[in-house]
């Protein structure tokens, strides 16, 4: 089979990796790819937002299946375009990807279907959302309605703050017209947990559960990132709390979405709280989360591929899908600056990181420049260890980490800490 997978990160180094183990691939491009894909795919210099040039690429090159793995190309509606072109595709089609790329839609979505969430009001102009922050309890959560690269969720702890956030989105116009609308929303407590689940508009099949970092620093401070890194399983998760997600979760998002006329087949990323009064949604993603994939994937002993084939066609609920018992720990290795201005064009030296048995180096912003690997983005390498038990996962992905090299190197200290005092209370 000739494969093309849309995008150019870590998430997509990930799959690409895990779908190279099947030997029916003869051939995987990457469009556009990156340096370090670059070793394992044909990478294509065309940006995944541009669609037409994806289509006629996949056409003249008699791709047999697509996955397109990033959000932007989702909702702007790859698949249908891929799909209309008899291409077979891995991935929901726009009507279905709204519920990522409409925080507005999901949540009015949960509200009419009951699904578990926080209580919320929307707002399509600064003023009256200037107004409504002076009633708020704090802290709030404002959240712009539209993509945003992972960052437009902000969490003021007092009305100052608030109005700076407001100000950044409708006013400042920071992520652009996904700004238009903006959801304030009380804010939850609890352990964050994030699935991401197999759906074929029919059948839901969750993967091992994972726990996110997104803050840029240590303790979870500062301001939000695409996130630093991840560990698998996530040890908040319980088989009671699944069992829990499936019946008021998982599946009644699957339902809603068929009763809006917009069936989900692809990945569905559920951001889940586990509160007091029972798991809520924070919200969705219509594809692979990113850094999650990077130790989901690695705990996968099933075939990727056959997963998403039988995604597309509808035949997951005869397709057996196996995740192993042990345990993935993701350290980020991002650029100085980073969420906010960095620098890039630095040469990068793996001195062997990537050799280490039971690690692999997920490069999300590399290039290759006159043979040299260089820094092309805010996160630059995903360093993921599985191990029998989550400490030494921890302990093998930072030890891969520190012989990483660049200018400006950054990483947190304390990727899996809480997920480790966790395992150890129980």
């Amino acid at each position: 089979m000739r494969l093309l997978v849309v995008g150019g990160g870590g998430r997509e180094h990930a799959l690409i990796k895990a779908l190279k183990k099947n030997p029916k691939i003869e051939k995987i491009f990457a469009l556009p790819g990156n340096g370090g894909i670059a070793a394992d795919a044909e990478c294509v210099g065309i940006n995944a937002k541009d669609i037409p040039s994806i289509v006629d690429f996949a056409v003249a090159n008699a791709v047999d299946f697509a996955v397109v793995a990033p959000d932007d190309p989702l909702v702007l509606g790859a698949v249908d375009e891929l799909n209309a072109a008899g291409i077979p595709c891995f991935g929901p089609d726009k009507a279905a990807a709204a519920i990522e790329g409409s925080k507005v839609f999901a949540k009015e979505l949960m509200q009419k279907y009951g699904i578990p969430t926080a209580d919320f009001e929307v707002f399509d102009d600064a003023d009256s959302a200037l107004e409504y922050l002076k009633s708020c309890e704090y802290p709030a959560v404002i959240k712009a309605d539209g993509l945003a690269l992972g960052k437009g969720v902000v969490i003021p702890s007092n009305f100052e703050e608030a109005q700076e956030a407001i100000r950044t989105i409708m006013v400042d116009r920071a992520f652009g017209a996904s700004g238009n609308r903006v959801i304030i929303e009380q804010c939850l407590k609890g352990p964050e947990v994030s699935v991401l689940a197999f759906a074929d508009g029919k059948t839901v099949v969750p993967m091992v559960s994972s726990m996110d970092h997104k803050r840029i620093g240590d303790g979870d401070v500062g301001p939000n990132t695409g996130g630093m890194g991840a560990v698998a399983p996530n040890p908040y998760y319980t088989k009671e709390i699944a069992s829990e997600c499936m019946e008021r979760i998982f599946l009644p998002t699957i339902d809603a979405m068929n009763k809006e006329g917009r069936p989900f087949r692809g990945c569905l990323y559920f951001g889940l709280m586990l509160t007091a009064s029972g798991p809520m949604v924070i919200e969705y993603n219509c594809r692979f989360g990113d850094p999650e994939t990077q130790v989901v994937l690695p705990l996968m002993e099933s075939d990727l591929l056959s997963a998403m084939l039988a995604t597309a066609n509808g035949t997951l609920a005869d397709t057996p899908i196996r995740f192993g018992s042990g345990s993935a720990c993701c350290v980020v290795a991002a650029s100085k600056g980073y969420p906010k201005a960095y620098e890039t064009g630095k040469e990068i030296h793996l001195k062997g990181a990537d050799e280490l048995p039971n690690v692999d180096v997920f490069h999300a912003g590399t290039a290759l420049k006159d043979g040299k690997l260089t820094t092309s983005g805010g996160r630059v390498l995903g360093v993921t260890a599985v191990a029998d038990d989550l400490g030494t996962a921890i302990e093998k992905a930072y030890a891969a980490a520190s012989r990483i090299e660049f200018d400006g190197i950054y990483t947190r200290k304390d990727i899996g800490k809480r997920a480790l005092a966790a395992n150890n209370t129980r």
